[in-house]
């Protein structure tokens, strides 16, 4: 994906290189990006965040395959996926996660998250100790995320969404892709730091596979994942703690909302954690600054 390129080249370019796979009552947006030269390591799943979906990797895909096979796929409520009008877990979003990574018969992942894939991920590792998940993490990348909510700086947005009804918008109501524009680079470092240069038409796309099919009326049902976080917090958290896969932690130091702190008590709590803070970058480490994630990542893995 070049900078060149306006948010509907983005948005069907990324549709194009992915499938459809029915998993239960939904469909859902998988990209099965074989590796572009020699794959030394085990495939590596993607989990995105919320309200954005896999398009944010986009920009970071191609240093990400080129020795690993990577699968990324969009949660149902988000993206190219499905939207159905119902109540959204994160244990259900987790059970896709394993539904896919099944179908396509991978037994050992490298995983990756943001956001809320941090405790979608949490969950599959919570299966992993447990010893109920279909697959194996032998390595994990965490980036920003609210793994210790009572941390967190919610958006005005968040907070009025959180405090809506588990229920979808009414017809004409939600903020237009202008607002979810706004709402996105907000979350980003401020305009002026030269380490994060979002290109404006990547947002765009972000904003857009938001409101597709009616998905920005959606908002209020799919941020409820912020009630399960904080009630199972021991468990999902706990588990991004206790397992023993290696762990890194890459994190935009900016971000005003999973701010840089969280990672100081994560250390603190696996203390054999590597780190790898990313100056002057906020909430959107693969879109701000996409080399310099990328880099950290590979590192990582």
């Amino acid at each position: 994906m070049s900078g060149s390129a306006s948010a509907r080249e983005i948005i069907d370019g990324w549709r194009a290189q992915g499938h459809v796979q029915r998993v239960g009552d939904d469909d859902v947006f998988v990209i099965d990006a074989a590796a572009t030269g020699e794959a030394s390591a085990p495939p590596l799943l993607v989990i995105h965040g919320f309200p954005t979906s896999s398009v944010d990797f986009s920009l970071v895909l191609p240093a990400l395959r080129a020795e690993r096979r990577v699968v990324l796929l969009d949660l149902p409520g988000y993206g190219l996926s499905a939207k159905p009008d119902r109540a959204y877990s994160l244990y259900g979003q987790a059970d896709v996660v394993e539904a896919v990574v099944a179908e396509l018969g991978i037994d050992e992942v490298d995983l990756l998250t943001h956001d809320m894939g941090d405790s979608v991920g949490g969950e599959l590792l919570a299966r992993g100790l447990d010893g109920t998940l279909g697959f194996a993490v032998r390595r994990r990348v965490l980036s920003n995320g609210s793994i210790y909510l009572d941390m967190a700086h919610l958006t005005a947005g968040q907070q009025l969404l959180s405090s809506l009804p588990d229920e979808k918008l009414p017809e004409g109501v939600g903020a237009d892709v202008d607002g979810l524009v706004r709402a996105l680079v907000d979350t980003m470092a401020p305009e002026g730091s030269p380490a994060s240069a979002p290109d404006p038409e990547h947002v765009r796309a972000e904003a857009e596979l938001i409101a597709l099919e009616d998905g920005n009326r959606l908002l209020p049902r799919i941020i409820r994942y912020l009630d399960e976080r904080r009630r199972f917090e021991q468990r999902f958290t706990g588990a991004i703690e206790r397992h023993p896969a290696p762990l890194t932690i890459v994190w935009g130091d900016l971000d005003p909302i999973a701010i840089w702190e969280m990672t100081d008590q994560l250390v603190e709590r696996r203390p054999d954690a590597a780190r790898t803070r990313l100056e002057g970058v906020g909430h959107y480490p693969m879109v701000e600054a996409p080399e310099a994630f990328a880099a950290a990542v590979l590192a990582g893995l």
